[in-house]
């Protein structure tokens, strides 16, 4: 069977990889590969919305200063101000596509979010990443040289040092599983980029969608690729707690329109976040979801809530129609109650390292999005900068795609699975998904120790050396392929987080209360570049 030849493979289907995909189609033939539909990924879950400074009395020097403090002392000032001075140019291009986001008085309607010191979030309701996926899903499947490969999952990049190629390596292309046929076909290409999303699910309870399993991350650090900055993993303070709402998010804008975080009525039903910060329910997402932790283990709470019910049901129908409505499914009025909430793995902040044009180690292949870490996060991401994150280096690989010179690749070897098997106990596939999302959520959640870090990669050691036995000798499934995958992530996540003798941003340690000087950034280097 031969390959599939494109000019550029975008593995993944969120706002990074259609937005990649849309300034590729007019001069390059683009195929975008998703392991389920278009529409399956984080980028349509976002709620909030995308920061940009856009108001009278803003400007990008307070927008980068916001970003520089929520970010820890980690941030990079260049990709921050990159990042920032683009995001205008960014909200113009997705208006210009028809996204409908809100409006007041014909302006775009700005709101605010914790740790932002003006209104500058743009969005649509509270479903801003729904409607713009929407849009862009609309566009691009409408869009001649793009090239659609749906329920296809990525099993591993195909370079010119697997291949025993002379010369340096590069990225040639990829294997890819489809669903419909359960076969493994192989597509060739000169430029590959990795969209694939974060690695919530590495943990038990998260905000991400199942998608979000470290598949561009994991294969990346396998083809020879540096990650950064793995340990920080951003908790949303505020996931619906209920039994029936799997990883519901509720905005932080709920907080920003004057939400209060407060004990249950059995702990006293008292406000809870001033006496944590200066800032209270608008301090950035890392002090609210260690102080939400702290009084959940001082009272012996399943949850805390989160009220609202002093705005009128028209103001929360007009700025959080969706939340209202999931919770009124539930039985929850929350014009009238609180919103029982719990904090939940949410956003990757570190991935793999990139430059400006979203370049990896790897030449050929560049990563974008959750999966790439730019040093825009830092130790914590700010609300609202992932989105604008997505498109600004969307554009900007573009770019280096498009001034990149022509390379010729060689005729790639078809997959061989002729010496393996159906697997005759896929139950333990998911028992071993269940033990390592418990496990990462025990001992690598909101607060760590160096003897849960040291007991999690203990369970990873025994994990990996069954996963691969189980890659090696059986046909690969999509399970099989994103639990090799978080297992992965899972061990570079502790062995970053083990790197780290301080507590800085998302990353506390009671071992190591303090912050240590200077800041730098965690960087792992795979075997193949040591």
């Amino acid at each position: 069977m031969a390959s599939h030849d494109f000019d550029v493979l975008i593995v993944g289907s969120g706002l990074a990889g259609l937005s990649a995909a849309l300034h590729l189609a007019p001069t390059h033939r683009v195929a975008v590969i998703t392991k389920r539909q278009l529409n399956d990924g984080a980028s349509a879950w976002a709620q909030g919305g995308i920061a940009a400074v856009l108001a009278e009395g803003d400007s990008f020097g307070a927008h980068v200063d916001d970003t520089l403090v929520a970010g820890a002392g980690l941030c990079d000032l260049a990709a921050t101000r990159f990042v920032v001075e683009n995001a205008p140019e960014a909200i113009a291009w997705l208006q210009q596509l028809g996204v409908p986001f809100s409006l007041e008085d014909g302006a775009l309607h700005l709101t605010r979010e914790g740790g932002h010191s003006a209104r500058r979030i743009v969005h649509a309701t509270d479903a801003t990443g729904a409607a713009v996926q929407r849009t862009l899903i609309e566009v691009v499947r409408a869009t001649p040289g793009i090239t659609l490969f749906e329920q296809h999952t990525l099993v591993d990049l195909i370079t010119a040092r697997k291949l025993g190629a002379k010369g340096a390596d590069r990225c040639l292309g990829l294997y890819a599983l489809d669903e419909a046929t359960d076969e493994v076909l192989t597509f060739r290409a000169p430029q590959t980029i990795l969209a694939t999303g974060g690695a919530g699910k590495v943990y038990l309870y998260t905000t991400n969608p199942d998608t979000a399993t470290g598949d561009g991350i994991a294969a990346a650090w396998r083809a020879g690729c540096r990650v950064a900055n793995l340990e920080f993993i951003q908790f949303h303070p505020t996931c619906l707690y209920h039994p029936h709402a799997k990883s519901f998010l509720i905005t932080e804008a709920v907080r920003g329109e004057g939400g209060l975080l407060k004990l249950p009525a059995a702990a006293g039903g008292t406000r809870f976040m001033p006496q944590h910060d200066e800032r209270a329910e608008l301090a950035p997402r890392d002090v609210v979801a260690r102080a939400i932790d702290y009084e959940m283990k001082r009272h012996g709470l399943d949850c805390v809530h989160l009220d609202i019910s002093h705005q009128s049901p028209a103001f929360l129908q007009e700025h959080f129609p969706n939340i209202l409505a999931r919770c009124a499914e539930l039985g929850i009025d929350i014009t009238k109650e609180p919103i029982p909430v719990v904090p939940a793995a949410h956003y990757t902040c570190g991935g793999v390292l990139t430059d400006l044009a979203g370049r990896t180690d790897l030449p050929g292949l560049f990563a974008i999005g959750e999966t790439a870490c730019t040093g825009l996060h830092g130790a914590n991401r700010l609300a609202s900068n992932s989105l604008v994150e997505c498109m600004v280096f969307a554009r900007a690989a573009a770019q280096a795609i498009a001034a990149a010179p022509a390379a010729e690749l060689p005729a790639l070897p078809q997959w061989d699975d002729s010496r393996v098997t159906d697997a005759d106990e896929c139950v333990v596939i998911s028992h071993n998904w269940d033990e390592l999302r418990r496990f990462m959520w025990d001992y690598v959640g909101i607060v760590r120790t160096n003897k849960r870090l040291d007991r999690a990669a203990h369970r990873i050691t025994l994990l990996q050396a069954e996963i691969q036995e189980f890659y090696a000798h059986f046909h690969v499934t999509r399970d099989l392929l994103e639990l090799r995958n978080l297992v992965q992530v899972a061990d570079l996540i502790v062995r970053s987080a083990q790197m780290r003798r301080e507590s800085r941003g998302l990353h506390y340690s009671r071992d190591y209360p303090e912050l240590a000087a200077p800041a730098a950034p965690t960087i792992l280097v795979p075997p193949v570049l040591r």
